[in-house]
Parts: structure tokens; C-alpha cells; sequence
């Protein structure tokens, strides 16, 4: 006791002086530590603003400067197709657009989906497409990592936001006016429903993107592997009665395209041309200015479905469906025999699929290079061993995810677990569990966990929740009282 009436510290000065040290003048944490967290998240937001729009402008240059912009040619084949069927009474693969060669290459179905546009102007159609397209687009990054950007907020939103524009397949696909992102979201749902337990009606949208363009039915062998006989026989029915609907609408066309369109790839485009980036296009630069040898293709097909089958197994048999459905995609860009890059959209799961399992270095230099348009170096003459590899570089990227995108790997528990479609919730490690106060003694006084000790022990749980709101805790196997 000092003179004044105050207590000596053991540590040396007064309590009521180290009292003031660490916690301001006022005697209490409220003021200080709360004026210097406003501080410091304000200078943050800044610093993340100022990055958002470096990099908005960034694109924006990037954007305007660097790609080539399609001037929404796939969508002039697709209006005019309706068109001159609705309007002139021509037939559906007789179109060829003005001063080309090209013509619409799809199923039946798909010009019966596209029949709303015979009652639009082809400007109208565009804005309509886009408007499409950036829907889908909204749904497939909900579904791949709505969880996440939800918990890093407008930053993570405004970040996703200028990545996406780089991605080529992406910008292809809205300067195209192509289909592959609404494809994408129909597969997806039914991965969404299957990871959700409502198997009742997975397979439609599988069975919807199948009969639109044929790239997708590679799916329902995905559920078959993975004994969703309901979901794939659903797929096959919905597939099935969606062509038999072309077939009694349009019998000569459907006809025509089963029997003879369906197997002249050159009505799609060049073999060789450097935007098909599927093993029929390695081989085809290879060959060129030849033909490629069908059977070497083949058997090249063969080995893909052959190590898509080992891989997805794998992951089915670690019931990780979005890695199954990620290798699916991957594996039906190799086997088409045109696969032009904007239909690598099918490669978004995959990276997806890299970032629940913390794999960032190589989802950042993968996706930098499907940034760069770098193919397109190789437009004129792709011989030699640069353009060997350099041509065929997203091809290779394919390949190399198809072999070693993470399978049933083990990731740390959290929301980013639920960020993509059909991810298993991962394995809590027994040492772990026996940690858990709110495990080992449900009732006494450690069930009483504190914030601190909860960020200790799980960081994806959120510091504010209370013990009694996470059930899932208290189910899992209690140790003894």
C-alpha cells in the first residue's frame, strides 16, 4: 500500500498505473482498442478498394486491348438458323451465315430451345443472350463457391468480379454468344441436388444439356459409376424425350443430322485449327496439312476414358462428387473432337475443386495461362517442337488436371468444404475430437466453450456462435462422461 492509497504492483508501479498502460487513461478497454480497430479496418477497406479498382482498370485495358472480340458470330448462326426456318421455310442445317461457310451443328433440340429468338430482332436477341449468360454465370459461381465469397463479403464478390472477364473460355463465351455457361449450370444443379440428397429429380439437367449438345452425356456415365442408376436413368429418359420432341417437330432435320451432320466435323471448322484444343486437335496439327489417323485418335480416347474412369472411381469412392463431376469435365473437353476454347468452361470445377484444397500457387499459374490467349501465337503455323507445345498448351493443362486434380484429400473443416457441389464434409482426426470440451463432457462445466478455445479448435466457426446452435458437434461420437 503507497501513500496515497494505492497498491503496489509485484511487478513494480502502481496497479492503478499499469491499469492506465494497457488500457488508456480511462481505465477500460472500450475507447482505445475500439477507435484503433475502427482505424485499422477503415485503412484496410482502403487498401482493398484502392486493389479492386487497380485491378478494374486493369481489366478494363486488358479486356479492350488484348482478346479478340467474336461480334457475337455463334449467335448469328443460331438466329439466322430460326430464322430462316420460322420466317422463310428454309430447313434448320441449310443455314450458312453470309460469306461463310458455317452453319448450326447442334442437335434438333437445340433450335427448338432457341425458338423465342424468331420473335426478336438479332440486337434485342444479343442483349437477351447476354443477360442469359450472365445468369449463368451468377448460378455456376454460386454453386462452385457461393459459401466462400459469401464469408469474405463485397471484397471476395468485387475480386471474383474482375478475375472472371480474364478467364478466355469465358470471354469467348459471351463474345461468341455461345450456350456452354447455361450447359454448365444445368449439369451443376444436378450436382447440387445430388450432394443435397434430393435425388428425385437429379438427371434433368443433365438429360436438358445432353440433348442441347452432346458433350454432356458424358455425365450420365458419371452416374452410373457412381450407382445413381434413378438420377441416370432419369438423364437418359429427359435426353431421350427431348430428341423424340425434335423428331416430331422437325423430322426431315432430325433425320438429316443423326444420319450425316452429326459425323461431318468439318461442318464445325478446321481439325486443326489452333482454338480446338482437344486431343483430335494435337493430333491434327500434328498430322497437318494431312489428315489424322482416326484409329490413333481412338485408341488416344480410349486411354482418356480409361484414366477418367480409374480417377473418378477414386473420387466416388471417397464420395467426393465434385471431383467427379470436375473430372468429368475435363475428360469430355478430351474426347470431343472439337473442343474450340470456349468450350473450356468446363474446366471452372476443376479450379474449384484446387482452391477447397488450398492448391492456390497452382489454380493462379493454370488459370493465368488460360488468361493470356497464348494459343493463339501459333494461329499461322504450329509445326515444330514451340508450337508442339506452345499450341496445344490448354490442352495440356486438361490433361494435367484430368491426372492430378486432388481426389478425397482430407482439407481442413469449414465452409470451403461446402463451396463446391457434392464436397463430403472431411473426417475429424480422433486427437482432435478428444479436445472438444463440448465431446468429452456434454453436461459439466467445459461444455461451456469459449470463444477463444472454439477458434483454437475449429477457425471456420464462426467466434460468435454458441455451443448449443452447432448440434453437429454434440452429435458426433461423445467420448466418456
Amino acid at each position: 500500500m503507497t501513500a496515497d492509497g494505492t497498491t503496489k504492483s509485484p511487478r513494480g508501479g502502481t496497479v492503478r498505473s499499469r491499469v492506465r498502460e494497457r488500457y488508456g487513461a480511462r481505465g477500460h478497454t472500450g475507447d482505445a482498442r475500439d477507435a484503433d480497430g475502427v482505424t485499422a479496418l477503415l485503412s484496410t477497406d482502403r487498401r482493398r478498394l484502392l486493389l479492386v479498382l487497380l485491378l478494374a482498370v486493369t481489366v478494363g485495358v486488358f479486356t479492350a486491348t488484348v482478346p479478340l472480340l467474336r461480334d457475337w458470330f455463334d449467335l448469328r448462326v443460331y438466329y439466322g438458323t430460326v430464322d430462316a426456318w420460322i420466317h422463310h421455310g428454309g430447313r434448320i442445317y441449310d443455314y450458312r451465315v453470309p460469306g461463310t461457310t458455317y452453319g448450326f451443328t447442334y442437335p434438333p433440340f437445340a433450335a427448338l430451345g432457341m425458338l423465342p429468338m424468331a420473335l426478336v430482332g438479332l440486337r434485342t436477341a444479343i442483349v437477351l443472350t447476354l443477360l442469359l449468360n450472365l445468369a449463368a454465370l451468377a448460378v455456376v459461381v454460386g454453386f462452385l463457391v457461393g459459401p466462400a465469397l459469401r464469408r469474405h463479403g463485397w471484397f471476395g464478390l468485387a475480386l471474383t468480379a474482375c478475375l472472371l472477364p480474364l478467364f478466355e473460355p469465358l470471354r469467348d463465351t459471351f463474345s461468341f454468344g455461345q450456350v456452354n455457361l447455361v450447359l454448365l449450370a444445368l449439369v451443376l444443379a444436378d450436382a447440387r441436388l445430388l450432394s443435397r440428397g434430393h435425388g428425385r429429380w437429379a438427371g434433368v439437367g443433365i438429360g436438358l444439356a445432353a440433348a442441347i449438345k452432346l458433350t454432356p452425356a458424358l455425365f450420365i456415365a458419371l452416374l452410373l459409376l457412381g450407382r445413381r442408376r434413378r438420377a441416370a436413368g432419369v438423364a437418359t429418359a429427359v435426353a431421350g424425350a427431348a430428341t423424340g420432341l425434335a423428331a416430331w417437330a422437325a423430322p426431315d432435320a432430325s433425320r438429316f443430322y443423326w444420319t450425316d451432320a452429326l459425323w461431318d466435323t468439318g461442318r464445325v471448322g478446321r481439325l486443326a485449327y489452333v482454338s480446338n484444343q482437344s486431343v483430335q486437335g494435337v493430333l491434327a496439327r500434328l498430322a497437318a496439312p494431312g489428315e489424322p489417323s482416326r484409329a490413333l485418335w481412338a485408341t488416344a480416347v480410349l486411354l482418356v476414358l480409361c484414366v477418367w474412369a480409374w480417377r473418378t472411381s477414386r473420387a466416388l469412392a471417397a464420395d467426393d462428387w465434385a471431383a467427379a463431376f470436375a473430372l468429368t469435365g475435363l475428360a469430355a473437353c478430351l474426347v470431343s473432337p472439337i473442343t474450340w476454347v470456349h468450350h473450356l468452361v468446363w474446366l471452372l470445377p476443376s479450379f474449384a475443386v484446387l482452391l477447397r484444397h488450398r492448391r492456390l500457387r497452382i489454380a493462379a499459374a493454370l488459370y493465368g495461362v488460360l488468361c493470356s490467349s497464348v494459343v493463339w501465337l501459333w494461329f499461322d503455323d504450329a509445326s515444330g517442337l514451340d508450337g508442339f507445345l506452345g499450341s496445344n498448351i490448354y490442352t495440356w493443362i486438361t490433361l494435367g488436371l484430368l491426372l492430378w486434380l486432388p481426389v478425397g484429400e482430407a482439407v481442413r473443416p469449414g465452409p470451403d468444404r461446402a463451396a463446391v457441389p457434392g464436397a463430403a464434409a472431411a473426417p475429424v482426426p480422433p486427437a482432435v475430437r478428444a479436445r472438444r470440451p463440448a465431446e468429452r463432457h456434454p453436461g459439466g462445466r467445459r461444455a461451456r466453450v469459449t470463444r477463444r478455445h472454439r477458434e483454437a479448435v475449429d477457425p471456420a466457426s464462426p467466434s460468435g456462435t454458441d455451443p448449443d446452435d452447432v448440434p453437429q458437434v454434440r452429435r458426433a461420437a461423445p467420448g466418456p462422461p
